[in-house]
């Protein structure tokens, strides 16, 4: 993936910023919702295996929403473009995550659980789906290629800022919030206003301005038989999906509130641990550079490798801050990759789409991926709850068995390592797309010009 350092490839710092609000915006949800198991167990009162088969079962939802939601972006052709029409949803996902920290505690342990589901899964299967489908096909047509590449790498720095902030800040009010349900509703509620309307800024002042595709492709339109083509013929789509619902899965389990709670004694260090990981701000300045010498697949697998090792050293570290720092540091700089450069790899996917004369169809996989990422972070959050009930805990430490101890260390720590490892394995299937990439480039590039000349003839 070659970049050119050329002018029009360059993008302003307004423009970025307007780019990335949307972002910004969702990821905040995706960590106020990491929080959903301890709220519903500490808060509500409910039973964490309950929750957990609540999870599990949105995603039956959520795939049929995935299923259908990238086609409707793709087939999507509208004054205001395909994919910018549905940003509008990031007022709706803030609304119902909203709802979801709001449910009444005098209701019964059966009310509870419905209020959940209903609110997670407007939440996640709709609202979040279509906002996952849109981005690449959104971000195609309104930067060119180099432009994508800067965007992707440089807009993550405005994120993982935002995400830091947050895992320094929200320990400190969750532990103020102190188990009341009118608290955790405040809370949510403050930060739903103002950051609905900065995820809306993408869609007032970002313009989708460039076609895409080949001439052939664009005038046949497109059927919902080109979605099962494309996922048949393109068996790499689904290595990404594989890896990001490994990541999710990790990142959504929700145990760390559960070890800075029981085996290190304060959960507000879990504040002061999330700060070290400013040390990563730098990092997506080196992607471009790094993506031209190596490629994005291969440093999304290094990147594993590190975080693996991460969690190597998690397990040894026990309630020791610094080597827990240590651990943190591995983890938050192996991550950034995968969670920061998978829509170019969907932009990947769908050149070799248009190369073997299909549709490129950007929203259908980004909606395949979407799914397993929320497929990881519900079955992550699931299991916690399953596993956490089977191991004997029990909300206080007093009566705590030692294999709840042990549970929420492993979970912590090697069970992160082995899927990393395993993961990055796995990726290695990848590398034959990579090594073709600068072949299918050229050829689709043939083909769009000797379709335009043969229309100007």
């Amino acid at each position: 993936m070659k970049l050119s350092n050329s002018s029009e490839n360059k993008v302003g710092i307004v423009k970025l910023s307007l780019w990335q609000s949307s972002a910004v915006s969702r990821t905040i949800t995706v960590l106020v919702l990491g929080y959903l198991m301890i709220y519903c167990t500490d808060t509500l009162h409910v039973p964490a295996a309950g929750v957990s088969l609540i999870l599990v079962f949105s995603k039956f939802i959520d795939g049929f929403t995935d299923a259908i939601a990238g086609f409707i972006v793709d087939k999507t052709k509208t004054r205001f473009g395909t994919g910018r029409p549905y940003e509008v949803f990031i007022v709706f996902l803030w609304l119902a995550t909203w709802l979801l920290y709001s449910c009444p505690p005098s209701f019964s342990t059966i009310a509870k659980y419905i209020w959940i589901f209903c609110m997670y899964v407007l939440a996640n299967a709709v609202c979040t789906t279509f906002l996952i489908a849109n981005v690449t096909p959104y971000a195609v047509r309104a930067f060119k290629h180099g432009q994508i590449v800067k965007v992707t790498s440089y807009g993550s720095i405005y994120t993982m800022l935002v995400a830091i902030a947050f895992n320094v800040i929200f320990p400190s009010m969750m532990q103020a919030a102190a188990g009341s349900p009118s608290a955790w509703s405040r809370m949510v509620g403050m930060m739903a206003v103002p950051l609905a309307a900065i995820g809306l800024l993408r869609m007032i002042f970002i313009k989708e301005q460039y076609e895409v595709g080949s001439s052939t492709t664009k005038k046949e339109g497109i059927k919902f038989s080109d979605a099962i083509t494309v996922l048949k013929s393109n068996p790499y789509i689904f290595l990404i999906a594989l890896m990001t619902l490994v990541f999710n899965f990790v990142t959504n389990m929700g145990v760390n509130s559960y070890y800075f709670t029981y085996i290190v004694g304060n959960l507000g260090l879990m504040g002061v641990m999330s700060a070290i990981t400013i040390v990563t701000i730098p990092v997506p300045f080196l992607f471009p550079k790094l993506i031209r010498k190596f490629s994005v697949f291969r440093l999304m697998q290094f990147g594993f490798i590190l975080s693996g090792l991460g969690g190597l050293v998690n397990f040894f570290a026990g309630a020791n801050m610094p080597l827990l720092m240590v651990g943190s540091l591995l983890g938050g700089i192996g991550t950034v990759p995968a969670s920061m450069l998978t829509a170019l790899i969907v932009i990947q996917c769908a050149d070799f789409n248009e190369w073997n004369g299909n549709q490129r169809m950007e929203g259908t996989m980004s909606s395949v991926i979407g799914l397993a990422g929320k497929i990881g972070a519900a079955v992550g959050a699931g299991a916690l709850g399953v596993i956490l009930q089977f191991s004997g805990y029990t909300g206080v430490a007093e009566t705590m068995p030692g294999s709840a101890y042990l549970v929420i260390r492993l979970l912590y720590s090697l069970v992160p390592m082995a899927l990393y490892f395993i993961t990055a394995l796995t990726l290695r299937r990848y590398k034959k797309l990579e090594d073709m990439t600068p072949q299918i480039k050229a050829d689709n590039e043939a083909r769009r010009n000797a379709a335009s000349d043969a229309v100007s003839e």
